[in-house]
């Protein structure tokens, strides 16, 4: 990339079908400067673009130099916010395109952006409104451009590890009483989504999953694995489950198959009777014997079950560690 352009002048236009492939590039060029860890492919770019609650239209914003692409922002509305309607604020700009101003127009658009939505929508502005941006914990820009424009971290979160290759399958965990452990079926998936919503509501930022986020983000996902997820039921009733993903994406650059753990939740009539170690202990043991290299998770490390405690007692390694900026929208409105 060329490099000359300055911010202001750079093209301004949504994101679109035929933007994947230059959006591929950057969060290609993105991950090998911040070594992220994150990884995508175009069809993965495509599923964010056919999200059913997302206009590409108004709500992404690609920043162009003739063919190429600078930089870009996607906001991302809570829709069903039940106390603080937390807008997510997903951007990068280019590695060769940075210091020159393009972060700051990024995120004045974003501010802008999610002002708008918020005023416009009778539920959510009838609670306090914030902007997340969200971030690699050592990435020294996007840590001085956030307190330039007055965020503060609010969440700090762990990618964690366990390597597979050389271990033992792990002794199996029995079910807790009156559940029984059984593989992911479509059967299950409303219970599963009513087990999620229920064992989250007391999670920093949750906002409940509806039928259409659920098949949307989870169970409809490029990177679902309903073969590897397992769950605890009792009865007609999801007591707990534990939701496996896998990046394609990232096994074709690294070369390493990993069983990432989307989701693993208990619903709170079910907690403190084994539920999570259950599950956790059974996909560890389905992962390596399919031939995984190794099981990941992220962890909100001020999580109130303790999962972060839980997840190092289970051998789980600490990879990399990333941090969530948050600013109120009233503050946001203001010039900067």
């Amino acid at each position: 990339m060329g490099g000359q352009v300055p911010a202001e002048s750079l093209e301004a236009r949504p994101l679109s079908k035929d933007s994947v492939p230059a959006w591929l590039e950057l969060q290609q060029a993105v991950e090998r400067v911040d070594a992220t860890g994150e990884h995508a492919d175009a069809e993965e770019l495509l599923e964010v673009l056919a999200d059913p609650k997302l206009d590409p239209e108004t709500d992404s914003l690609g920043l162009w130099d003739g063919p190429h692409l600078a930089a870009y922002a996607v906001l991302h509305t809570p829709h069903g916010a039940v106390d603080v309607a937390r807008f997510h604020g997903d951007a990068a700009v280019h590695p060769d395109r940075r210091h020159r101003g393009i972060g700051n127009r990024l995120v004045a658009w974003l501010e802008a952006r999610a002002q708008a939505r918020h005023a416009a929508d009778a539920e959510l502005s009838a609670m306090p409104g914030e902007l997340l941006l969200e971030g690699m914990a050592g990435q020294e820009d996007l840590k001085k451009l956030a307190a330039r424009r007055g965020y503060t971290p609010s969440r700090w979160w762990f990618d964690m590890k366990q390597p597979l290759a050389g271990s033992s399958r792990p002794e199996p965990r029995p079910a807790p009483e009156g559940t029984r452990l059984v593989p992911y079926a479509a059967a299950y998936e409303e219970a599963t989504r009513l087990a999620h919503n229920d064992a989250f509501r007391d999670h920093w930022n949750f906002t409940p999953f509806d039928e259409t986020d659920w098949r949307t983000w989870v169970t409809g996902a490029k990177a679902f694995r309903p073969a590897m997820s397992r769950l605890l039921v009792a009865g007609a009733e999801v007591a707990a489950y534990l939701l496996a993903e896998e990046s394609t994406a990232e096994t074709a650059v690294t070369g390493s198959r990993d069983c990432h753990v989307g989701y693993l939740g208990t619903r709170r009539a079910y907690r403190g009777r084994g539920a999570a170690p259950a599950l956790l202990r059974e996909v560890l043991g389905a992962a390596r014997d399919a031939g995984y290299d190794s099981v990941s998770l992220t962890v909100d490390t001020a999580n109130p079950s303790g999962a972060l405690g839980f997840y190092e007692e289970s051998g789980f390694v600490v990879e990399r560690e990333s941090v969530t900026y948050a600013r109120p929208l009233e503050a946001a409105a203001r010039p900067s």
